[in-house]
């Protein structure tokens, strides 16, 4: 029997490797330029030429021009960045995981179990003691969302890891499972909640980078970075696991390390992406499969890609968000649902085979 190597998987539908490269490329450039973009443009009317002028020729940067674009639009872009590529990566890897390209992260109850923390935080603050409060200050909301994130995946896995082994089937069912129940508990925090407090739950659900401050970006940088560096990592593994789980054993895929690799992953980037921007939906879906329709199911690429796709669209979603209305602004989950919602159903219908590409 002749063994075959996970690379050789891909080529199966014709390689696409070129054409995943030229992607790469033109997603670098694309997202620089939309990182451009939203340096200069926003309601303060602050000339991102202007600034660059100065910085480059060494003379006194206007304070309003030092204060808009170094402490505002630069820490939210790359929080953005940060925040789109976690969810897009994560969205990925979750697709070969389950082999499902309608799979995200909210499936394993990162999502619900981050807002529960969150709302929790928001509403029962004041009944903290002064010292724990003091103590986290402005960290305490983004704190409880990643704590909350990492319970309910730890209660998850041990659910679903019976023997050394973990069932993706009983994962995802006891995710349903979770995610009713701790959105029954949000519920009741949303009820006892104050006007104010239901202000701050309505604008954090919905998602917003309208917080980012070089202290958050700090805080949510290195979870993100260490899952974005070593999502890579796990590209062989997933392309062994398109053959199912036995095949991937057979050809010297340890398939168990990979989940449970793929799922901390998973657990780590976007439990911070949640504590950092709230709840921002459709990215981790639609980023991934339109990648995969475009370049293959290469994840060698496809993780890549999805990191630049993913942060290229927040930050533009981010820009509609802050300008559509300005000088008010939108929750940037709006923007997303507005955009993903139908790219959705779209995908939705194409794997019932109603939709003809």
């Amino acid at each position: 029997m002749v063994a075959i190597s996970p690379e050789t998987i891909t080529r199966l539908e014709g390689d696409r490797t070129h054409r995943a490269r030229l992607v790469c490329f033109v997603l670098v450039a694309v997202l620089c330029a939309s990182s451009l973009l939203s340096l200069g443009w926003g309601a303060a009317g602050t000339s991102l030429s202007r600034f660059l002028g100065d910085l480059l020729a060494g003379r006194e940067i206007a304070l309003q021009d030092r204060i808009v674009i170094l402490d505002i639009r630069l820490p939210r872009l790359i929080m953005g960045i940060l925040v789109g590529a976690a969810l897009a990566v994560s969205g990925a890897v979750m697709q070969g995981l389950f082999r499902n390209p309608l799979a995200d992260p909210g499936l394993v109850g990162v999502s619900a179990g981050a807002s529960l923390g969150a709302i929790s935080a928001i509403v029962l603050a004041g009944m903290l003691p002064a010292a724990v409060s003091g103590f986290f200050g402005w960290y305490l909301v983004p704190v409880a969302a990643f704590v909350g994130g990492w319970v309910s995946m730890m209660v998850l896995y041990r659910i679903a890891t019976r023997s050394g082994r973990t069932s993706i089937a009983t994962m995802l069912l006891a995710g349903i499972v979770l995610g009713a129940l701790t959105g029954a508990i949000s519920g009741v925090l949303v009820y006892i909640a104050d006007d104010s407090q239901l202000r701050d739950l309505t604008f954090w659900g919905l998602g917003s980078l309208a917080g980012s401050n070089w202290l958050k970006v700090m805080a949510a940088a290195p979870v993100i970075c260490a899952a974005l560096a070593f999502a890579p990592l796990l590209a062989r593994g997933l392309n062994g696991l398109a053959l199912g789980e036995a095949a991937a054993g057979h050809i010297g895929i340890r398939v168990q390390k990979v989940k449970n690799l793929s799922i901390l992953t998973v657990a780590a980037s976007t439990g911070a992406a949640v504590a950092a921007s709230g709840g921002i939906g459709f990215v981790g879906i639609v980023v991934p499969h339109l990648l995969r329709l475009a370049t293959g199911p290469d994840h060698r690429w496809l993780l890549i890609n999805s990191g630049l796709l993913g942060a290229t669209m927040l930050i533009l979603a981010d820009i509609v968000s802050r300008t559509i209305i300005a000088p008010a602004e939108l929750p940037i989950g709006i923007i997303t649902a507005i955009l993903g919602g139908p790219v959705f159903l779209w995908i939705l219908l194409h794997n019932r085979g109603i939709v003809d590409l």
